[in-house]
């Protein structure tokens, strides 16, 4: 089963060159492990560009879809056989980034 990890964070800026070095062992690791489907850092919301077409036209607005303190940073795209798995993996990635992490499985075709 695929799962979704999201990296969430709160403050500004990127991983520092120890978490970046962090990041990349665990993502090495994730490969090794055949764990590793695709994954990604996100650029910040204030380069977010939001679009609305359920109207007559789309709307485009500048920025974050919500105004939080908290926001997307990354994502790993990861196969694991089931949650406890996908739990274990998303705390090593937590650990790694040096922030939360959310879990959430792809709905089943």
């Amino acid at each position: 089963m695929q799962y979704l990890l999201s990296v969430v964070h709160d403050e500004t800026g990127l991983a520092d060159l120890d978490e970046q070095a962090a990041i990349d062992v665990f993502n090495d690791r994730l490969q090794a492990d055949g764990n590793w489907v695709f994954a990604g850092g996100l650029g910040a919301p204030v380069n977010a560009t939001v679009i609305d077409n359920r109207g007559k036209e789309a709307v485009i607005t500048d920025g974050p879809f919500l105004e939080s303190k908290e926001y997307l940073a990354g994502f790993w795209i990861i196969e694991a056989p089931d949650l406890d798995v996908a739990l274990e993996l998303a705390a090593e990635g937590s650990k790694a980034c040096n922030r939360k992490v959310e879990v959430r499985p792809f709905l089943a075709e």
